[in-house]
């Protein structure tokens, strides 16, 4: 699983396909693009027989149809499906962006040049390079994902709903007129944790590591905090009202169990 932080200031945990997985799909796809090789081969050598071409034009041809086959496969299939291939789509894999959202012919486009260049055909000899790179990476990804910005996961697991902080009624106020820019993912996302795993802490980490959070988040925003608040109370409020803008409608309470909550 990883941790991906998407435009709405959320997290998400996703599985990671690592590489036995994505080796069976390649095998896949490798195979359809033999077949769909030899298919437009054939029609082409028919093509051109039938015009009488000379051998400028059947090099040419050949040329074209290789790199079309072997880029163009899954530049296409990638784009259409949204980070799919054929192979992948039987897997249950999928290609997402850094923070977990689709990707879009650029994407598509930078993997299927480095896997044609760097990781598999050219230079990667057969796959090394890419098995390599996905070994030491944390999130598995190969050098076409790298450059793409972009990470292969586990499609038919179904995406968990996004935990949105809950906002304490009473600072609600409070919070609408504090300035957020200052709050980057940096000090969001820890601030997230904390109040995702609040009631797995002990009552002394609860207090020492809120406060310490509170100090931070207030003096990132250069607010003060209102008097006699806990640090739940606070940073729920912070996280809340910095999803509520960046998500432009009211979040939602499902950060954690309301009849948890002591109000």
């Amino acid at each position: 699983m990883a941790v991906f932080t998407t435009g709405e200031a959320v997290a998400l945990d996703l599985p990671i396909a690592r590489i036995p997985t994505r080796a069976v799909a390649f095998v896949l796809d490798v195979l359809l693009q033999v077949m769909l090789g030899w298919g437009l081969t054939v029609g082409v050598m028919a093509l051109l027989a039938l015009f009488g071409a000379d051998l400028a034009w059947w090099d040419t041809a050949f040329t074209v149809t290789f790199v079309a086959v072997l880029a163009g496969y899954p530049i296409v299939w990638e784009t259409l499906l949204r980070g799919r291939t054929p192979g992948k789509a039987a897997l249950g894999l999928r290609v997402v962006r850094g923070d977990g959202g689709p990707i879009d012919f650029r994407h598509a486009l930078t993997r299927g040049l480095a896997a044609v260049i760097i990781d598999f055909w050219a230079f990667g000899v057969f796959g090394a390079i890419g098995v390599l790179t996905s070994l030491c990476s944390a999130r598995a990804r190969r050098v076409g994902d790298v450059l793409a910005g972009t990470v292969v996961v586990y499609d038919r697991t179904r995406i968990p709903w996004p935990k949105l902080a809950i906002m304490p009624p009473w600072m609600q106020e409070w919070a609408r007129q504090l300035d957020l820019s200052g709050l980057t993912e940096d000090l969001a996302l820890p601030t997230r944790h904390y109040l995702t795993r609040y009631f797995e802490l002990t009552p002394e980490t609860q207090q020492r590591l809120g406060q310490a959070l509170v100090t931070a988040v207030c003096a990132r925003i250069r607010a003060v905090p209102p008097p006699g608040s806990p640090p739940l109370h606070i940073l729920g409020a912070v996280i809340s009202e910095r999803q509520r803008r960046t998500l432009g409608v009211p979040a939602q309470p499902n950060l954690m169990p309301l009849e948890h909550v002591s109000w």
